[in-house]
This record gives C-alpha cells, structure tokens and sequence, in this order.
C-alpha cells in the first residue's frame, strides 16, 4: 500500500466509524507530512481524492473539514432513511416529537376515519437531517397503534411490516417555515427539499408522509435508459 492510500484509508475509517462526525477538522498538511513521513503533495493527493468522494470538503486558508454528505435515493420507491445514512457513514438516529389520533385525514381527498399522526425529525450524527410528518391509517394498518414509535421510525417499521401495491410522490422545492427551520436548526426560508408520499394498498390508504430537508442534504437520483 502506498503511503497516499494508506492517509486516504485511514482518514475514511475514522469518517465512516463515526470517530470524526461531520465539521470535525482533519489535521492539517503539514501536520499530517509530520505523522507519515511524506511529501505534502502526497497529503495533497490523499486528500484531494477524500473530497472527490465527498468525504471532507477543502476550505481554503481554513483546512480541510468532515463533510456533510448528501443522501442519495431513488425518485421511485420507497427509501429508509436510516439505512440511506448508514450506508453513508454517517450514525442515525430518530426522534419522535408528537402522537396523536384523530378521524381528520391529512390531505383533501383522503377518507376520514382513525389516523395516526406522528411527527419526529431524523438525526444524523446526532444532527437534524430531516423533519417528518406522518398519518397512518388505522383501518387498513391497525397494529400501528400498538407499536412504540419512540424506538424506530414509523418508515422503517412499515416498510417492514405492510407491504403496499400502489404509492405517488410529490417533489417540491420549499422555504423552511418558522416551524420546518427550528426543528431543522435552520433559518427560517432557507431552501428545503420537500418530499411527499402516499401509499395504498389495493385501494385502501396505508399512509401519507411529508418530509422536509435541508436542500444541500439529500439528491434524488433516477437512472434510466431510451425506449420503454
């Protein structure tokens, strides 16, 4: 192994292990020539590559930081979150902030009866990475009730648990609210990626979510060839 791969490798282990969470500083050029013995345009090298990947971003006369990556997921299909952040490197995190049952349905059109509405925001290396809005429709998902969404989050669970035969989304470029930004930790109108989404099953409503993200946080990303 080379001593450039060797800076790159150990630098992307303490990324990806958590030991250096996002904004942590990496120690600078000069400091790490000392560590490995090396040119600077080796460190340079290592380190050029490690903002390639997006791993650290490079600030000039302020040295090199952990960066916040983006979430990449499919326009179609339903994401986990936790998971999309995990495979990033990043620890996950979700914190329920409100339950409720109620017969009003979330969005016009919907049917009324028992929904369950949760709200919680999803934490990224124990950051606010993204804020949740979420019914459950109690007819056609009534163990929902019982379950503890303090301990996971109400996406991971369904995706897990009910399985679904039809879903829209709804893609939007919005401001933060006053509301959206303090949960996010946010000024308010900063620019966010709000995603919306509706499934059923044969028919029946199972939920409807409205997620908001910081807009420099999440890509969503559709791979596709011509024809049909």
């Amino acid at each position: 192994m080379t001593i450039e791969a060797r800076i790159h490798d150990q630098i992307e282990a303490r990324i990806r292990s958590g030991e250096w969470v996002p904004g942590t500083r990496i120690p600078f050029e000069h400091e790490l020539v000392a560590e490995h013995g090396c040119a600077r345009a080796t460190v340079n090298k290592a380190l050029s590559r490690l903002a390639r990947e997006g791993l650290i971003e490079r600030r000039r006369r302020a040295g090199s930081f952990v960066a916040r990556p983006h979430i990449r997921s499919a326009v179609i299909g339903v994401p986990d979150i936790g998971l999309l952040l995990r495979a990033r490197g990043e620890p996950y995190d979700w914190q329920l902030a409100d339950r409720g049952i109620g017969p009003e349905a979330p969005e016009p059109g919907m049917p009324r009866g028992r929904w369950l509405k949760l709200a919680g925001t999803h934490l990224a290396a124990a950051s606010p990475f993204g804020w949740e809005q979420r019914w459950i429709h109690l007819g056609t998902v009534p163990e929902a009730e019982r379950i503890d969404f303090a301990a996971q989050a109400p996406g991971t669970w369904l995706l897990g648990h009910v399985p679904w035969s039809d879903a829209r989304h709804r893609i939007s470029a919005v401001s933060a609210s006053p509301a959206t930004a303090r949960r996010l930790g946010l000024a308010t109108g900063t620019a966010c990626l709000q995603v919306e989404r509706w499934t059923w099953r044969q028919g029946a409503p199972v939920t409807f979510v409205r997620q908001s993200f910081p807009g420099d946080r999440y890509d969503l990303v559709e791979d596709f060839a011509p024809g049909g």
